[in-house]
C-alpha cells in the first residue's frame, strides 16, 4: 500500500519548462475615475493574487495559460467576477468597480468551482473567523452556532459538535486544511479538536454533499479554510489575545508569514485555559474546565505551472467532562473523569496546470492519540495493622489511537463554458486500543470512491449535476472472552451506493437569484453503532452496537431565493430531507451498573424545515444594518416519534452600526443582538421538554492607532442579563446543569 502512494506521488511530479505570463492592469472607482488602492485582484483556481498599490495597478506574475475566474474585491465595493483568458506573454485587465455597503462576496472553497458565493448553485454560508470573534465566541464550535441553521451539540464549554439542520455526530464531515478530520467523532463527547487560531473562514454546506465528500457527508460539511499565505514579497506577524469573564479564561496566539516570488512560509502557536464557567444562577460547573494547545505551520512553492503546498497541525487539550454540581474553585486542572486528546494532521496540496485543464492531488494523513480517564475502583479503608501500600497512578481507562491516511485526485478538463471534474478518493484507517477499557474494537476501515461533477454556465443560469459510486469496508477484531459482559464479536461488513445531485441557479432578474438542489446521500454506519460495548463517561450511558445495520440513504429537496439591492437583501430557504434506516439509540429501560443501557436502532426519518431572514441598510444612512434571520428544523421517526437533539426555533436580531474611514483605511463597529430560543416541546421519548429564552448581546469593536501602530480591539458582552438557561443540545441537560451565564470577552489583536 505504502508503494502505491509512493508511486502516485512520484507520477504527479513531471519537470515543467516555466514560461513567464504575467497578467496586469488598473483597478479605478467607477464613480470618480479615481484609482483604489490596497484592491484584492485573485485567481481563485490558482490561489495566486495580489493588491493595488496608490496608483491602483497590479501585477500578477508566473501564471499559466488557460481561461481562469479573476475575482476583484474591496471593502465598500461590489465584487466583481469573471473569466479571463491567459495567453503566452503579458495579459491587461483592468476593472472599474462600483461602490456598494453591501458586503463582500467570497469565493466558495468548499466546493470545486471557485464560484462566489452568489454565483454558486449549491447554498454555501460562508463566516470569517474575525466575525464570529466579534460575537465572542470562546471556541470554534460555539462560534459556528451563529451562523443560520447550525447549532452545536454541547457537553460544557470545551466540548461541542456542529448540527446541521438538525443532523449531527457523523453525518456531519469536517473538513480542515483540504482534507477530512478524523478524530474519532463518533462520540457525542468528542469533540472538534480544532482550534480557531491559523483559519481564515468557516463554510457550511447544508444538506447531503455525498457527492464531493462521500460517507459522511449525509448531513452537511463544515469546511475550515487554513490561514492565507502572505502577498508575493511581503512579510508579516501578529498577536492576538483573549480574555474571559465567566471562565476567568484567558488565550493568545501569534503568527508569523513571509513569501517571495515561489516559495512560502507560515507559522501560528496558541494555548487558551479556561476554568469552570458559572450558569447564570453565579454556580460554577465543575469540571467544565479545559485547556489547549496548538501549532499550525506550512510551506507553499508555487511556479508557473505547479504549486505545492504541504501544512501540518499539532493539537493537544485536556478536557474535563462534567457530571454534577461539586467543589467550587477556580482550578484549571480537570477532575476525574476527563480527556487528554492530542492530534496530528499532515496535508499535502499539488496542482498542475496545463493550456486547457489542471490537475489537483490532495494528501492527507491525521493521528488522532485519545486517552479518558475516570475513577477506576471504589476507595477502600485500610485495614489495622496492615502496612498502607502507595498505589501507583493509574493510566488511562480508555485509550483509542486512530490513524487515516486520505486521498482525492480531481481531473480538471476545460470544455468551453462547462467546468467539469473527474474524481477519485479515499481512505484508509486504523483504530487501535491500549486501555483497559475497550468501547470499540482494533479496526480496520478503507473507503473508495468515483465521481464525476460538472457546471454550465448560460447567460443568466447555471446547472450543475454529478454522480458518485462509494465502496466502504470495515473489518473488526474480537475483543475479550466469549461469554463476558465486554465481549465483542469480531465483524466484516462492505457497503457500496450510488448518489447523485442536480441543482439549478438563475437570475429570476436583477435583484431575485432562486435555486433548486436535489441530491441524494448516504452514510455506512460506524464502527461504534455496529460494535460499541461500553460504557460512555460524558453521555452517563452504556451502549451497545448493532453488526447488522444497514446504511443511511437520504434524498433532500433544497429550494431557496434571494434577493438584493443596494439598499434591502432577504432570502428563504426551504428543505426536505427523507432519510432511510436512520441510526438512532433508544433506551432498554435496563441498566448496567448505575448506566442506563441504550442500544442502536433504524427506523426511516423526515426533517423538514428552514431558514429565512433579511439585511437592511438604508439609504443615506448606510453605516446603518437592521438583521433579523430566523431557522427551524423539524424531524421525525416513521412511528410519529420526534428525533432527539432536535435544536429548538432560533429567532436572532441585530442592529448593528459600521463606520469606515477611508483616509486612515480604519473601521470601527457596535452592535446589539436579541436571539430567542422558542420552545421545544416536539421531543424524543427519552428527552425532557425545554423552555423558550431569551439572550442578549452586545459588542463593540475597530481599530485605534497607537504610537502610529494600528491595534484592532474587540469587546463583547453575552447573555448580558444572566439568564440562567439549558439549551435543548446540551449534553448536561438530563442532570439539570445550565449553560453558561453573563460573559464579557475582550480581544486584542496588534499587527507585528
Amino acid at each position: 500500500m505504502k508503494q502505491l502512494y509512493i508511486s502516485m506521488l512520484l507520477a504527479l511530479a513531471p519537470i515543467y519548462i516555466f514560461s513567464q505570463n504575467t497578467i496586469s492592469g488598473t483597478i479605478t472607482d467607477a464613480e470618480n475615475s479615481g484609482p483604489l488602492e490596497q484592491v484584492s485582484v485573485y485567481i481563485p483556481q490558482l490561489e495566486k493574487g495580489t493588491i493595488t498599490n496608490e496608483n491602483g495597478n497590479f501585477t500578477i506574475n508566473n501564471v499559466p495559460e488557460g481561461n481562469y475566474k479573476i475575482v476583484v474585491s474591496y471593502l465598500g465595493y461590489e465584487t466583481y467576477s469573471t473569466s479571463f483568458e491567459i495567453n503566452e506573454g503579458n495579459n491587461s485587465f483592468s476593472y472599474a468597480m462600483v461602490p456598494s455597503v453591501i458586503e463582500m462576496d467570497e469565493v466558495v472553497l468548499s466546493t470545486p468551482f471557485h464560484k462566489l458565493e452568489r454565483e454558486n448553485v449549491m447554498k454555501v454560508e460562508q463566516k470569517s473567523i474575525a466575525e464570529l470573534k466579534s460575537n465572542g465566541a470562546i471556541t470554534l464550535a460555539d462560534g459556528i452556532t451563529n451562523i443560520p441553521g447550525v447549532s452545536s451539540v454541547s457537553t460544557g464549554l470545551g466540548i461541542g459538535k456542529p448540527v446541521i439542520r438538525g443532523l449531527s455526530f457523523n453525518r456531519v464531515l469536517v473538513y480542515t486544511q483540504g482534507v477530512r478530520l478524523e478524530n474519532q467523532q463518533f462520540g457525542g463527547e468528542h469533540g472538534l479538536g480544532i482550534n480557531d487560531a491559523g483559519i481564515s473562514s468557516v463554510e457550511v454546506i447544508k444538506g447531503p454533499a455525498s457527492l464531493l465528500y462521500g460517507s459522511d457527508a449525509l448531513g452537511g460539511v463544515l469546511y475550515l479554510n487554513p490561514e492565507n499565505f502572505a502577498l508575493p514579497g511581503q512579510t508579516s506577524g501578529d498577536i492576538n489575545m483573549n480574555y474571559f469573564t465567566n471562565t476567568l479564561g484567558y488565550g493568545a496566539n501569534a503568527g508569523f508569514k513571509t513569501s517571495g516570488e515561489k516559495l512560502k512560509f507560515l507559522a501560528r502557536g496558541a494555548y487558551a485555559s479556561n476554568a469552570d464557567y458559572e450558569t447564570g444562577d453565579g454556580i460554577s460547573v465543575t469540571n467544565s474546565r479545559f485547556k489547549e494547545a496548538d501549532f499550525k505551520t506550512g510551506v507553499a512553492y508555487q511556479a508557473s505551472k505547479f504549486k505545492t503546498e504541504l501544512r501540518y497541525n499539532y493539537n493537544a487539550s485536556e478536557l474535563g467532562i462534567p457530571e454534577e454540581i461539586g467543589v467550587q474553585n477556580n482550578d484549571r486542572d480537570p477532575l476525574l473523569p476527563y480527556q487528554e486528546i492530542s492530534t496530528h494532521i499532515l496535508s499535502s496540496k499539488n496542482n498542475f496546470f496545463f493550456k486547457k485543464s489542471s490537475l489537483e492531488a490532495t494528501f492527507g494523513y491525521t493521528f488522532n492519540d485519545r486517552k479518558e480517564f475516570e475513577d477506576h475502583h471504589e476507595e477502600e479503608e485500610p485495614v489495622v495493622g496492615e502496612p498502607v501500600v502507595e498505589e501507583e497512578e493509574e493510566g488511562p481507562a480508555l485509550h483509542m489511537e486512530l490513524s487515516t491516511f486520505n486521498y482525492n485526485i480531481q481531473f480538471n478538463p476545460q470544455w468551453g463554458k462547462m467546468t467539469t471534474i473527474f474524481g477519485i478518493q479515499g481512505m484508509h484507517q486504523k483504530n487501535e486500543n491500549f486501555g483497559e477499557e475497550v468501547l470499540i474494537p482494533d479496526a480496520i476501515t478503507n473507503d473508495f470512491g468515483v465521481l464525476a461533477t460538472s457546471h454550465i454556465h448560460f447567460e443568466k443560469s447555471d446547472l450543475q449535476l454529478g454522480l458518485r459510486y462509494d465502496l466502504r469496508s470495515i473489518n473488526g477484531d474480537e475483543s475479550g472472552i466469549v461469554g463476558d459482559e465486554e465481549y465483542i464479536p469480531a465483524i466484516d461488513r462492505n457497503f457500496s451506493s450510488f448518489n447523485a445531485a442536480v441543482g439549478y441557479r438563475a437570475d429570476v432578474s436583477d435583484n431575485i437569484i432562486a435555486r433548486l438542489n436535489l441530491a441524494s446521500g448516504f452514510r455506512a454506519p460506524n464502527l461504534s453503532e455496529l460494535t460499541s460495548n461500553g460504557s460512555h463517561s460524558g453521555a452517563n450511558r452504556f451502549e451497545i452496537g448493532n453488526a447488522d445495520l444497514k446504511s443511511e440513504q437520504n434524498f433532500q429537496v433544497d429550494l431557496a431565493l434571494e434577493y438584493g439591492n443596494q439598499h434591502v437583501e432577504a432570502y428563504i430557504n426551504g428543505f426536505y430531507n427523507g432519510v432511510n434506516n436512520y441510526i438512532y439509540l433508544q433506551p432498554t429501560g435496563e441498566f448496567r451498573d448505575v448506566d442506563p443501557i441504550y442500544v442502536f436502532q433504524q427506523q426511516n426519518a423526515t426533517l423538514y424545515g428552514g431558514e429565512f431572514g433579511f439585511h437592511i441598510h438604508p439609504h443615506p444612512i448606510d453605516w446603518l444594518h437592521l438583521e433579523s434571520s430566523y431557522d427551524i428544523v423539524y424531524g421525525q421517526l416513521d412511528d410519529d416519534t420526534n428525533l432527539p437533539l432536535i435544536p429548538a426555533n432560533r429567532w436572532t436580531n441585530t442592529f448593528r452600526v459600521e463606520w469606515n474611514n477611508k483616509a486612515t483605511k480604519s473601521n470601527s463597529y457596535a452592535f446589539v443582538t436579541l436571539q430567542t430560543f422558542f420552545d421545544q416541546n416536539k421531543v424524543a421519548e427519552f428527552e425532557t421538554k425545554t423552555p423558550r429564552y431569551n439572550l442578549f448581546n452586545v459588542g463593540f469593536g475597530g481599530d485605534i492607532l497607537l504610537f502610529n501602530q494600528k491595534i484592532g480591539y474587540k469587546i463583547s458582552g453575552n447573555n448580558l442579563f444572566d439568564k440562567n438557561y439549558i439549551s435543548h443540545l446540551s449534553r448536561l441537560k438530563p442532570d439539570g446543569i445550565a449553560n453558561i451565564g453573563r460573559n464579557i470577552a475582550f480581544n486584542v489583536s496588534i499587527p507585528l
